[in-house]
């Protein structure tokens, strides 16, 4: 066979497999025999072996597997991968549907969807052929599993159809339960240790290196929220509609797996069927979500620092199951929050064996009145963290003795504290005990505060135990001398870690601020406290009053931030990293101007020279406030194209100033 007719040859087989591969695992219609199909694979195959270079990466004979992949490469999400805010309350649910529609414009569609109880995976497409997929990891980095994803037969490797050239596509990668109890039954004829449930043997499954085994399991996958490339439709109904005629197997609307209703009565009615119904499904969920539809509005509605607030997911109740209490161990938190940990009798609950469960503070313990040896009842607290819901008291030994709540820190003998208001007690010897020591290390170099390449949790751990490290300004005195004596620390990882925390001297100050772990000073209260002051001196000489004038600064945070300062060991903490160079100044911007001061913007619509969030930061940097809703208090609104008629209406029955975009420049210019 020449080279253009086996060019030929296989471009129509990789065609012809790829329709019937459809057919099979996304339709559930076969048209052909299985005989007849392994057939057709074992030509195409043959022909890929004799002509090597018209082996394609979006051939289905790729999907066999036999990659063997030593470690997964870490990769940063475009997007990032958010997680959603849960509730098991359908009060609350009418509660979040009230709020966003005070802040949204318009008629509000949403969608509702399975949560499907598997392992979230984000897949890039580029130019219609399956390119890289990562794992959701922590939300802002994965891991690149691709070769194992390629296995999954209901995942397209090649696209149909009028696709946009570069797009990510998510959704849940799960175990099929036929597939899971067929894999368990092998394993047993094998004499092997039988795997728990689905999703944690799902997640197993995609890290394993050889792809082979990956392919042999079955898993399947339902995907959904296309991103980078919402101009192809303005809703995200629409859009999984349409990622299905690109090729991806989409949640099926004639099942009722996803659907497109206009009111609170509509969304109940979803939670009411899959609650009922879940049981006959062929994989395992547990929950719902619920979706706004339509782009521009969930634009519109934002994200918090954890979530989308265009988002719900309702979480279905959890599984309860009857255990024996035997004894509270107690644990010091990175901020000496104590906790008390009940230890079990083990028993399966949810797929997993349980042993421990989190009792919360001593408020919790006291509410249960718990007794050595109590019949507790223990949930799956959001189907992960077991807690303790119930005591049966008809089976207590009457002779039973009480469990009461220490009175000492158990690492470091402190007397624990509890202010007024406070659920938990607290160590408050924050600088030698040595949970909260570890802790704040390990909060400092995080990925959201200095991001240290190359020092994690087990390594901070390995330096602390050889008495290298005691706090965090430790870290910048490390010798590769030092590093090269550790167990398990070879020349290149040394001089990853020197290297990691060299660059972190370039971490903004807002960053350094939260990661010094100041009690209640999170991510944004670190980023306004940064904004407010401009400097850690300010923040240090600030009054709490001066504090609690700062916008959204409360008397808790002033109080927490005055008391930390006032400590002498803090102090010293900080001029050493002052003297390791980190910084504590916030740099200055070029463009930045009290222009704005006083005054409060709402930004809606689509703009021709910024994007929103671009205007947004145009209007904080010179001395503005965002506010998301129109009312008395707004000063402007800039209003771009497709904004809100009801948002117009509003602003101009208020008499509030409309800017356009043009308006806007020349008032920051003026």
């Amino acid at each position: 066979m020449e080279l253009n007719q086996a060019k030929e040859r296989i471009e129509q087989l990789i065609e012809e497999i790829n329709v019937h591969n459809y057919k099979y695992y996304v339709e559930s219609n076969p048209s052909i025999s299985d005989y007849d199909f392994d057939m057709l694979l074992k030509e195409l195959e043959t022909l890929e072996t004799q002509f090597p270079e018209f082996a394609f990466d979006y051939s289905p004979s790729k999907r066999v597997g036999g990659d063997i992949t030593k470690k997964f490469e870490t990769v940063k999400h475009v997007y990032p991968m958010l997680s959603l805010s849960n509730t098991y309350s359908e009060d609350e649910i009418i509660d979040w549907e009230n709020r966003i529609k005070k802040i949204a414009d318009g008629d509000l569609e949403y969608v509702c969807e399975l949560k499907y109880d598997g392992v979230a995976i984000g897949i890039r497409y580029d130019n219609g052929v399956l390119s890289q997929a990562v794992t959701r990891g922590d939300g802002t980095q994965g891991e690149n599993i691709t070769s194992n994803v390629r296995t999954i037969k209901s995942v397209p490797l090649k696209l149909k159809g009028n696709y946009p050239d570069t797009f990510e596509i998510r959704g849940e990668i799960f175990f099929p339960l036929e597939k899971f109890a067929a894999l368990n039954r092998e394993r047993e004829d094998l004499g092997e240790s039988v795997f728990a449930n689905p999703r944690n043997s799902a997640s197993g499954t995609l890290k394993l290196q050889d792809s082979k085994i990956v392919a042999s399991r079955g898993l399947d996958s339902y995907l959904y929220g296309v991103y980078g490339a919402t101009q192809f439709a303005e809703g995200h109904y629409e859009m999984v509609q349409l990622a299905g005629a690109w090729g991806f197997k989409i949640p099926p609307a004639e099942k009722r797996f996803i659907a497109k209703v206009n009111s609170i009565e509509g969304i109940m009615a979803f939670i009411h069927y899959w609650d009922e119904h879940r049981k006959q499904l062929p994989f395992e969920i547990d929950g719902v979500v619920i979706k706004v539809n339509n782009y521009r509005q969930q634009e519109e509605l934002g994200f918090t620092a954890k979530s989308p607030r265009w988002a719900i997911a309702y979480k279905f109740k959890t599984e309860r199951a009857e255990t024996t209490l035997l004894s509270i161990n107690y644990q010091v938190g990175r901020t000496g929050a104590i906790t008390p940990v009940a230890n079990l009798t083990p028993v399966h609950l949810g797929g997993t064996t349980v042993k421990r469960a989190s009792l919360h503070n001593s408020d919790q313990m006291e509410k249960f009145d718990l007794h050595v040896n109590d019949a507790v009842f223990v949930e799956k607290g959001g189907e992960i963290i077991p807690k303790i819901v119930g005591v049966n008291i008809e089976k207590r030994d009457p002779n039973a003795l009480k469990f009461e709540f220490i009175h000492q820190c158990p690492e470091c003998g402190s007397e624990l504290v509890r202010t007024e208001g406070e659920a938990q007690h607290f160590c408050p010897n924050d600088v030698a005990c040595p949970p909260q020591m570890k802790g704040k290390i390990e909060h400092f170099i995080g990925r959201k505060a200095m991001d240290v390449d190359g020092l994690g949790a087990e390594t901070v751990q390995l330096l602390f135990d050889k008495g290298l490290i005691k706090n965090s300004a430790d870290l910048y005195d490390l010798t590769f001398d030092q590093l090269i004596d550790l167990d398990r620390m070879a020349e290149k990882s040394a001089n990853n870690l020197l290297l990691g925390l060299k660059a972190s001297r370039e971490v903004p100050f807002e960053r350094v601020l939260f990661a010094l772990g100041i009690r209640y000073v999170g991510e944004t209260v670190a980023k306004k406290l940064a904004k407010h002051f401009k400097s850690l001196e300010n923040i240090r000489t600030a009054t709490e009053l001066e504090l609690i004038l700062v916008d959204e600064i409360g008397e808790r945070i002033a109080q927490s931030v005055r008391s930390y300062f006032d400590k002498p060991e803090h102090l010293e903490l900080i001029n050493r990293l002052k003297m390791a160079g980190l910084q504590f100044e916030t740099a200055a911007k070029e463009a930045t101007s009290d222009k704005l001061e006083g005054k409060s913007f709402v930004v809606s619509g689509v703009f021709t020279s910024f994007s929103r969030d671009e205007l947004k930061v145009l209007i904080e940097d010179n001395g503005g406030k965002n506010v998301s809703s129109i009312s008395k208090k707004t000063d402007f609104v800039i209003a771009g194209e497709n904004m809100g008629p009801s948002k117009l209406q509003k602003a101009t029955e208020l008499n509030i100033t409309i800017l356009s975009e043009d308006d806007f420049i020349k008032l920051l210019n003026s």
